[in-house]
């Protein structure tokens, strides 16, 4: 027999770092996804858009679902990376080693369960609206920055979801602690959190360098100064991260062409090596072509002895003959001779 207890107590000896509970019903913060998609909010991710009508029903993706098993794992590393990276992608690739303790975690609970045990489980690729059902299952609270943020662990956490046929008892949903703080507002250089609790990915530098497939705005070429694949900033500053939980698991520990890389390393790494470290990595979703477009666009911002250094060696790879690529190094040339 399944129990609030029992499943938690799992959850935390298959390797995950938080467990809750919450209802499996449409709380009030999943309307808001309509409204923000309205808005245009959501720019080239139209699967937010497709998936809509799921995200704001859980018992569209589960018919039966009564529950959600909300879960999260700190992947928070003592070794710095580079800055160019976000934190998220130094190491191996969340998906691969959230998925396999959540298969685990899932076997142990329909063996528990017995027969017609039904559920539906998925780490952040599914649609499932993850934040808000780990604010409601007491993992923490949605900061003004949209992150889920755990007083005792911080920000830097995977998310993972199980819905399940099974009515289990909730826990206390997380209570919002940013107070007036705004700093993750006033930080972002794009200006992408717009509002408390309130994010425009089109702005986003995340979404910029990962989900925008052509190049970008002339408005935000140098708005990304050195970030090629994510950004951290609103969770740099937040305070709360003053003290944020570290993880042992070597999984999340930098690859080792990132440690300590300056953009110039970056951009003389050939072709062959970038598609090596994709190949294990979160940045499988930028690729090659997008992050080598970031790259010049962040050359752009070097100091003049090195930013001729990196454009010439971005321009040196095959993967220089990509439209969005030669586009790119065009314009951060441009840059450079104005």
């Amino acid at each position: 027999m399944l129990t609030r207890d029992s499943v938690l107590a799992r959850a935390r000896e298959v390797g995950f770092d938080l467990a809750g509970i919450a209802r499996a019903e449409r709380h009030p913060k999943l309307a808001r996804l309509t409204e923000w998609i309205a808005a245009g909010r959501h720019g080239e991710m139209q699967y937010l858009a497709d998936s809509a009508w799921e995200r704001i029903d859980p018992s569209e993706v589960l018919p039966t679902a009564r529950s959600v098993v909300s879960l999260a794992v700190v992947y928070n590393s003592s070794e710095p990376a580079a800055g160019a990276i976000s934190r998220y992608a130094w190491g191996d690739d969340y998906h691969d080693i959230v998925r396999e303790r959540l298969t685990s975690l899932v076997r142990w609970m329909a063996d528990t369960a017995g027969p017609g045990f039904e559920a539906f489980s998925c780490v952040d690729n599914g649609p499932v609206m993850e934040k808000v059902f780990a604010e409601q299952a007491g993992l923490g609270w949605i900061g003004k920055h949209t992150c889920v943020i755990n007083p005792a662990l911080g920000s830097w956490l995977f998310l993972a979801e199980v819905l399940i046929n099974v009515e289990l008892e909730p826990d206390a949903p997380g209570v919002d602690q940013c107070g007036t703080c705004t700093r993750c507002i006033d930080a972002c250089p794009t200006a992408a959190i717009v509002g408390p609790y309130e994010l425009d990915a089109t702005r986003c530098i995340s979404y910029l360098t990962i989900e925008t497939r052509a190049g970008l705005p002339e408005k935000w070429r140098r708005s990304l100064a050195d970030k090629v694949a994510g950004c951290d900033i609103c969770q740099d500053v937040c305070p709360w991260n003053r003290r944020a939980a570290v993880s042992a698991n070597p999984a999340w520990r930098p690859h080792e062409r990132l440690r300590g890389a300056g953009i110039i390393d970056l951009c003389r790494l050939d072709d062959d090596a970038w598609r090596g470290i994709i190949r294990t990595s979160a940045m499988r979703r930028a690729g090659l072509r997008r992050i080598r477009r970031s790259l010049a666009y962040a050359a752009a911002s070097l100091p003049p002895v090195v930013r001729r250094d990196a454009l010439e060696a971005l321009a040196s790879w095959p993967s220089s003959e990509f439209p969005e690529v030669a586009d790119a190094i065009d314009w951060a040339r441009a840059q450079t001779e104005a």
